[in-house]
């Protein structure tokens, strides 16, 4: 197999479609290349939703390159792993050019890269994507706009799938049936009420990140919410000269997290379907392989599903790495502190590892401090998310993620900061929390902090996890 431009060697590419089927038995030949080239650690990276083939790529490039240097006597090779996910233009990456268009998009009309994207990603959706972009543009007014956005939303990313394409969407587990999500819900609970009172939610929460602060409750802290003095006119008055949220400064954070729910169960789907089997194919051939998994937000729940994947009797996998995980932190958990009924859809899986499940997280990543836990609680009912918790409540508990506050509710987990980490050495089983805030800093709105993960300290706590000297 060719493999790409790298700074590292041996390194393989496999490349999974939606449904976690490898392209042309590509998964299997580099099975058998990995044992043909005496490789003893294999460490195999997953990157996120909000990324194309050549970001993943070059993310893969940057975030190896200290490795060999770290580890010179180790036998390491490489994998990445490439998955159909879709890259928002508008949300910067550290060290990445930024879109020409970043910045136009949520105020305006859809731009032709996101349109681009969005195409590529729901090919059969054409019609929606094109009504989805007229809206945007437009902006009417009235509830009933907002209503018919929210179902061509919906529909361009099939929220409510059937069969086991609900489960790899579910964060937790009751009795085996999905919650939160799944099909005796319709879909994320953002669907389930009006699309004006959720879009709302979203604007107000996108005015605080870009005032400079968390969202907040009630109004923006700071300055206005934009949006025109007709919207302030629409919406009624604020208090002292502030408007409310327009609906419609919400509607494309709306999309992207709708994108984000079908690009979260996209992750569940390969992990489970295609990145798993291929671990226990490599066991097979090369049984003295160490593997070691590292996954970048969604991709931190794909390497994580590829151990529900694993066959019973592999023991290959020596360590699991998650670089600001965007899943539920409670998806270890065998019980969650609110429901003693459910469990988290990952509960026990830590288990299948023979080595730690090492979880970075960071305060400064605002994609899952803020918005990824609005984007989980947004439901229906009448007062928002806001009010009914509070801010610090909301970022803390019931609807974290992984890569905002580590691993919660499993019994024994450590905890360290990155710099208590690397001076090791880690435990050598169960879950280990590991706040990365000291480099993991750097972003604008909407996502924050959540791309900064090309650091040599990051290479250095993969390598610690594995044990590869």
């Amino acid at each position: 197999m060719a493999e790409p431009a790298m700074s590292v060697t041996p390194y393989w590419e496999l490349t999974f479609d939606a449904d976690g089927d490898s392209e042309g038995g590509r998964a299997d030949r580099s099975a058998a290349e990995v044992a043909r080239r005496g490789v003893r650690d294999l460490i195999v990276f997953a990157h996120g939703w909000n990324t194309d083939r050549s970001a993943a790529t070059g993310l893969y490039s940057r975030f190896f390159a200290p490795m060999p240097a770290l580890a010179p006597a180790a036998r390491i090779g490489y994998v990445g792993v490439v998955w159909p996910s879709m890259r928002f233009p508008d949300e910067p990456i550290p060290d990445f050019p930024r879109s020409a268009a970043a910045g136009a998009v949520r105020r305006g009309a859809l731009d032709g890269e996101t349109r681009h994207a969005l195409l590529e990603t729901f090919p059969d959706r054409v019609s929606a994507v094109d009504r989805i972009g007229r809206l945007l543009e437009q902006r009417p007014p009235g509830e009933a706009a907002l209503e018919e956005f929210g179902r061509l939303v919906r529909l361009l990313v099939d929220v409510a799938p059937h069969g086991p394409q609900a489960l790899f969407a579910a964060d937790t587990l009751t009795d085996g049936v999905p919650q939160d999500g799944g099909p005796q819900e319709g879909g994320p609970q953002m669907f389930a009420g009006p699309t004006a009172e959720v879009c709302e939610e979203f604007a107000r929460a996108l005015a605080g990140l870009e005032a400079g602060g968390p969202a907040s409750g009630g109004l923006p802290s700071g300055r206005p919410v934009s949006g025109g003095p007709e919207a302030g006119a629409a919406r009624g008055p604020g208090v002292e000269g502030f408007s409310l949220p327009d609906p419609w400064d919400g509607a494309h954070e709306l999309l992207r997290q709708a994108t984000y729910y079908a690009m979260k169960r996209r992750a569940g789907t390969v992990g489970e379907r295609g990145l798993g089997p291929f671990v226990g194919r490599l066991a097979a051939v090369a049984p003295a392989v160490r593997v070691h998994l590292v996954g970048h937000s969604f991709g931190g729940r794909l390497v994580s599903f590829a151990l529900r994947g694993l066959p019973d009797d592999v023991r290959t996998v020596k360590s699991v790495t998650l670089l600001q995980g965007a899943f539920s932190h409670y998806a270890f958990a065998a019980r969650l502190p609110h429901d003693e009924r459910a469990g988290g859809v990952l509960r026990g899986q830590q288990n299948r590892v023979d080595g730690p499940v090492v979880c970075c997280h960071s305060s400064f990543d605002a994609a899952l401090g803020t918005m990824y836990p609005l984007a989980s609680r947004m439901a229906g009912d009448a007062r928002g998310v806001f009010e009914e918790f509070g801010v610090g409540s909301v970022l803390g508990a019931k609807w974290g993620a992984m890569g905002h506050d580590g691993v919660q509710a499993v019994p024994g987990t450590r905890a360290y900061t990155l710099a208590e980490a690397l001076a090791g050495p880690l435990p050598a089983s169960g879950c280990v929390n590991v706040d990365a805030a000291a480099v993991v800093r750097r972003g604008g709105a909407p996502a924050g902090a959540h791309s900064d993960i090309v650091h040599p300290e990051l290479a250095r706590l993969v390598l610690a996890a594995g044990r590869v000297r």
